[in-house]
């Protein structure tokens, strides 16, 4: 998620000072994502040298409060609107093991599979009793579970195709012992 355009749109509400919207930003994100007082500021700094905030200032860096420019307000509806990049393929570290765990000697891939299987679903698990726990009108905390469910559902998709994909393998043959000699070592004293 963009902290910046996050901002935006929490100013687009109204003028607000930082630590208002530190507090705005992590109540209207279900709390799952901290944001740093440090940050907020710096993005702040960097969105108004780009002249999509402006500050009145009240004598003190604290003091500032914040408001959007009609220039962040079209950027923010730009961005709104504009699709998130879905380049394929992501540099994802669960498809890399996999792929890495397939040229290992020794390794059970499938084993693999089914302990990433299990942690997904324990996580599903625990995002399903944290929505279920949740107050009926927490949205944001609605949404991000059921983002996170949605995730993870795709992730045990792939690893039980993967499964199915990989046991059409034919089965690999033994490797050999490899003939070159072995070079001597020096250990010093």
């Amino acid at each position: 998620m963009s902290v910046a355009y996050a901002l935006l749109a929490l100013l687009s509400e109204g003028p607000k000072y930082g630590l208002r919207l530190q507090s705005e930003f992590q109540s209207r994100t279900g709390e799952v994502w901290p944001l740093n007082v440090g940050q907020v500021y710096t993005t702040l700094q960097r969105l108004e040298r780009d002249g999509l905030v402006e500050t009145d200032a009240d004598g003190e860096r604290s003091q500032k409060r914040y408001r959007i420019t009609p220039a962040g307000e079209h950027d923010l509806s730009d961005w709104l609107r504009t699709p998130p990049g879905l380049v394929p393929p992501p540099r994802d570290e669960l498809v890399i093991k996999v792929l890495v765990a397939l040229q290992v000697p020794g390794i059970d891939v499938h084993e693999i599979l089914q302990v990433h299987r299990r942690h997904a679903i324990e996580v599903m698990q625990r995002y399903t009793r944290v929505k279920a726990a949740a107050a009926q009108d927490d949205m944001p905390l609605a949404l991000v579970a059921d983002a996170e469910l949605f995730r993870l559902e795709a992730i045990v998709r792939w690893l039980d195709a993967a499964d199915v994909r990989l046991k059409q393998l034919p089965p690999a043959a033994p490797r050999e012992p490899s003939l070159e000699p072995t070079p001597p070592v020096e250990v010093s004293p």
